[in-house]
């Protein structure tokens, strides 16, 4: 059988990844397919609209055969540990032949060498980063940058290197390679163009296609039916459900209190110790926190962004603030040792037989129940899905601790 891994955060499921689904399975011509999901909280520093379960029967409705979760030590990362957790999850599972990703270029004729000399980290790539950043550039446009004038020889452009890179699918794709190659993964790369709508629209960009940006934009604004056009009808169905339930559409400000009262309760040299506030930006939260105009999440963020604090810096150090990440577990050399299980959040029937070749092919420990398995990393997973649980309006007892309990997502 042969299996292709793609890497998701639905947030919500839309036409466009239908599109990427259906078109990595047609261009690997796999049988199955194996998507690693993000769980509460999620690469760009947000909490999901919707809860991993929700999410997790999304992508089994729509044909997904098994979803394992990314365990929150990587999915609210930068690029690099968010792809390497992810392609070390695919790898683990020892039934996956392919990885299929979208890309603003479709194609891998210029990030598949790039990642090959990426992969080594030379020292002329730390120096050109070090440079970028003391020169004031955030640290995607620095690695960009780095990037291009590291790789850019003869018949390389390194400017026309960086616009691509500065591309953030075209970067994450760069990682997802880079991951694959230091991993020494058996796992063959696929791209396929994004079309319609970039990753960070605002405003729908054709009839049936939008981002999820600004899908959830609408459904803020407008509601849910505003956004049917966009949206199979099973994720209609499933966010209908949620909403009515109180469990949807989650957004930062549910979480306003409990982050305002741990900032406002904690010293400098407390934040410090917290992994992404870096920089002395312990500092410039203390200073900005009785400045706001109103106490709002969307308040601090505007009060605390700079041209070197981007808002995903700050959104991703916030998530790790709340929920008490500190530096020593997020550390290089910890997440360099990648995730410790396969957390299975849903499966379908060909998930089931897939699950029962892994008995054999995994590497990693098949965690179904929770309850009867103790790592590290899934105690802070279980953490962050209480505190998302409780950013719901009236939060019931059994949710806070649902995710230790329940079993996979089945259809």
């Amino acid at each position: 059988m042969k299996t292709v891994g793609i890497v998701v955060e639905y947030n919500p499921l839309h036409n466009g990844h239908v599109l990427h689904y259906e078109r990595s399975k047609a261009l690997t011509g796999a049988d199955a397919v194996v998507a690693v999901m993000s769980g509460p909280f999620l690469q760009r520093g947000e909490p999901a609209i919707a809860s991993k379960r929700a999410r997790a029967e999304m992508a089994l409705r729509m044909g997904a055969d098994l979803v394992i979760e990314l365990p929150v030590a990587y999915a609210v990362q930068p690029a690099e540990w968010f792809a390497h957790g992810a392609v070390a999850l695919l790898a683990g599972t020892g039934v996956v032949d392919s990885l299929c990703f979208g890309s603003e270029s479709g194609t891998l004729e210029q990030l598949l060498p790039l990642a090959r000399l990426l992969a080594r980290e030379t020292e002329q790539l730390q120096a050109e980063m070090a440079n970028r950043l003391q020169q004031g550039d955030n640290f995607p446009a620095a690695y960009a940058a780095a990037a291009a004038a590291v790789f850019a020889q003869g018949e390389h452009d390194a400017e026309s290197l960086r616009q691509m890179l500065a591309r953030p699918n075209n970067s994450l794709g760069l990682h997802y390679l880079i991951a694959l190659e230091r991993l020494k993964a058996s796992i063959k790369p696929y791209t396929i163009p994004r079309e319609s709508a970039q990753y960070h629209d605002q405003v729908p960009g054709s009839a049936s296609i939008a981002s999820a940006t600004a899908i959830r934009r609408l459904i803020l604004t407008e509601g849910l039916q505003a956004v049917s056009p966009y949206i199979p009808e099973y994720t209609l169905d499933i966010l209908e459900r949620e909403m009515e339930n109180g469990q949807a559409p989650m957004h930062w400000e549910r979480f306003r209190q409990p982050l305002l009262q741990t900032l406002l309760t904690r010293g400098p040299q407390q934040l410090e110790t917290l992994h992404e506030v870096t920089e002395g930006l312990e500092f410039r939260i203390r200073r900005q926190l009785p400045r706001l105009a109103e106490p709002t999440v969307e308040a601090l963020l505007d009060a605390l962004k700079t041209k070197r604090y981007t808002r995903t810096k700050l959104q991703r150090m916030l998530v790790h603030v709340m929920l008490n990440h500190g530096k020593a577990r997020m550390s290089r050399s910890a997440l360099a040792e990648g995730p410790g299980y396969l957390r299975i959040l849903g499966f379908s029937s060909t998930g089931r037989t897939l699950l029962k070749r892994m008995k054999k092919t995994a590497s990693l420990p098949v965690v179904m129940k929770p309850s009867a398995f103790e790592h590290p990393q899934l105690d802070l997973d279980l953490r962050a899905a209480a505190v998302y649980a409780a950013g719901c309006p009236q939060p019931l007892l059994g949710q806070l601790y649902s995710d230790y309990l329940l079993p996979p997502v089945t259809i």
